[in-house]
């Protein structure tokens, strides 16, 4: 059974709540070792001048630069020579080996707030004494599974959150299997702990199923059906203590969907960083028709074929997961296209593992 198109709001609308209500986490101090792959929470500026003496960058000879004006092959000069090695200091009088803008005067910004630390930032803060850093805090991740006490399906959708929340850089702070009575998902949506709290299974329009009510009695039901296939009943909301909720579909591949586009974009922004798709994008032309339903955002699994070729493959509607499984990647079709030509240039999302 499916929600009715009427009624079901946009995938834009859904981005533009998620951005309203998520806002970045506060921040804690991590050692520098442990720092890389985190965002910066505040600019990092030099205590001191750096390097904190003239130094020579390479092996060679000190010499001072003014002396050097108007020497060529055609005109050499003869000028005292200082032998230095790389790192060591200049001997006085001497100013030729480090260009200015090789180094930082003390109070320069060296790294911006909101940068994502790799390891060239941490080497420059090792440079200056850092040993810790104010980063913005990994966002608590509770995953709750709902499940009727009868079932004994294998649970996929847990497992891939999981990996999925480590892949944003958030925690799973719990990770728990839930009654699918209204009374008990209120009741576990209503437990602190967390920043944000992945609802997963119930939240059709069946009898049992009972995601949304439980949701709305809570806290906030503020989104309730996307169109977005393939995960039209994903719902957006907060608990009573205002921790965004989001409601993830049972079926894997609408889960997958419903987390990539706006369970995960809200975890990025809860740990500061960038809340679009974390997938590299390419143009590529179409080897075949996509065809979509105008109205509903979908998502088109694609491979991607020699000299920038897109070849559509079967849908989620068909395969389910496997559909990601066996693509390289995937294309957004907007609700306002009916889909592409072939031969049509498309905007590519591909997988980092291909």
């Amino acid at each position: 059974m499916r929600l009715s198109m009427v009624g079901l709001s946009s995938v834009d609308t859904a981005l533009t709540w998620i951005d309203t209500a998520i806002r970045r986490l506060g921040e804690e101090d991590a050692p520098l070792r442990e720092a890389m792959g985190r965002v910066l929470a505040e600019d990092i500026r030099a205590e001191w001048p750096i390097p904190t003496q003239d130094s020579a960058v390479l092996d060679g000879f000190a010499v001072s630069a003014h002396e050097t004006l108007g020497a060529s092959a055609y005109n050499p000069l003869s000028l005292p020579l200082i032998e230095v090695a790389a790192g060591a200091a200049l001997p006085a009088g001497t100013n030729a080996v480090v260009p200015l803008e090789h180094g930082a005067a003390a109070g320069a910004l060296l790294i911006s707030a909101g940068t994502l630390l790799g390891p060239r930032h941490i080497g420059i803060c090792a440079a200056t004494g850092l040993t810790q850093l104010p980063v913005v805090r990994r966002p608590r991740v509770r995953v709750m599974v709902a499940r009727t006490t009868r079932s004994s399906t294998v649970d996929s959708n847990g497992p891939m959150l999981c990996g999925l929340v480590e892949r944003d850089r958030g925690i799973v702070s719990q990770y728990i299997a839930v009654d699918r009575r209204r009374s008990a998902l209120a009741e576990a949506l209503a437990t602190g702990g967390s920043d944000i709290v992945l609802l997963v299974g119930g939240t059709g329009p069946g009898h049992d199923d009972q995601a949304a009510p439980a949701l709305a009695a809570a806290g906030e039901l503020a989104i309730h059906g996307v169109a977005l296939r393939p995960a039209e009943t994903v719902g957006l909301g907060r608990n009573a203590s205002g921790v965004p909720v989001v409601l993830l579909p049972g079926s894997p591949a609408a889960c997958l969907w419903s987390y990539e586009l706006f369970a995960g974009r809200a975890i990025r922004r809860l740990g500061g960083r960038n809340p679009e798709l974390p997938h590299r994008s390419f143009m590529m032309t179409t080897t075949r028709k996509i065809v979509s339903l105008i109205g509903m955002t979908e998502i088109c699994p694609v491979r991607c074929r020699l000299a920038g070729t897109a070849e559509p493959i079967a849908s989620f509607a068909e395969i389910g997961l496997m559909a990601a499984v066996n693509a390289d990647g995937f294309v957004i079709v907007p609700e306002t296209s009916e889909g592409y030509p072939s031969g049509a240039s498309v905007n590519v999302y591909r997988y980092d593992d291909r």
